[in-house]
């Protein structure tokens, strides 16, 4: 009886820590669910049931003894798909028996001790190139691809370093916005740059929640409202500091 509610317990830890990876780099609320209800299966408990929201999992299992219900935290959030793919992978690993509860926890575990971001500098250079390649989408003039991939690079360089200082993404996306929109006006001023509305819509996409956006319209496409409307909030939230960073220096400059 005591070794059987152990594993029972065991097997909910797998559970919530593959969908605690998923929720924290950037995955669907019913994704997170469905990949978690699938492995309580895989190891032999049938009904589970999961509450899901952008910070926090709430995980139940029903078996012989009474049921078992745990909850974890979300503090953090980002987006990295790779580990999502990974836990995927371990997922389907478990359906098909290729891996037992042991070998998952251990692979679950050095999945999210892993730091599978690229180097800072890359970071930078890639949201500086995309910068000036969605200026250029925007139907920009090439004239202006070096003042937006400099906008949009230190943009996104203040935009980390805001929030080290100042741990509220409002605020740091509301201040990188406004350095943003600084530059692109000191550009066009001193005739570096010519359209200041293609250089500014160019750089801020680095900014821009397009993964929120997608993710909030998929839950609640889903059934998912709570996580849906949540994430949608959040989305907004970032939408109105970008644009409001922007307004300022627009107006009074």
């Amino acid at each position: 009886m005591g070794n059987q509610v152990e594993q029972t317990y065991d097997i909910m830890e797998v559970c919530l820590l593959a969908g605690k990876i998923m929720l924290q780099c950037g995955g669907e609320t019913y994704r997170v669910e469905d990949t978690m209800m699938r492995i309580a299966a895989s190891y032999g408990i049938e009904k589970t049931h999961s509450y899901v929201t952008p910070t926090g999992i709430i995980f139940s299992a029903e078996s012989n003894e009474p049921t078992k219900t745990k909850l974890i935290r979300i503090s953090e959030r980002s987006t990295d798909l790779k580990k999502v793919a990974m836990v995927n992978s371990i997922s389907r690993s478990i359906s098909s028996g290729e891996i037992n509860l042991k070998q998952a926890m251990e692979q679950l575990i050095e999945i999210d001790s892993m730091n599978l971001t690229f180097p800072f500098r890359i970071q930078v250079a890639a949201a500086s190139l995309a910068s000036g390649c969605f200026m250029i989408m925007f139907k920009g003039g090439w004239n202006d691809f070096i003042p937006a991939m400099i906008s949009g690079g230190v943009g996104f360089l203040s935009f980390v370093y805001f929030h080290r200082f100042i741990p509220i993404k409002f605020f740091s996306e509301f201040l990188a916005s406004f350095v943003i929109g600084l530059l692109s006006f000191i550009f066009v001023k001193t005739g570096v740059g010519h359209q200041l509305d293609k250089i500014i819509i160019g750089s801020v996409m680095t900014l821009v929640p397009g993964l929120l956006v997608t993710n909030a319209i998929r839950d609640l496409m889903a059934g998912h409202l709570v996580s849906g409307l949540s994430k949608g909030a959040e989305a907004f939230l970032t939408a109105f500091a970008i644009g409001a960073g922007i307004a300022i220096v627009v107006s009074f400059l």
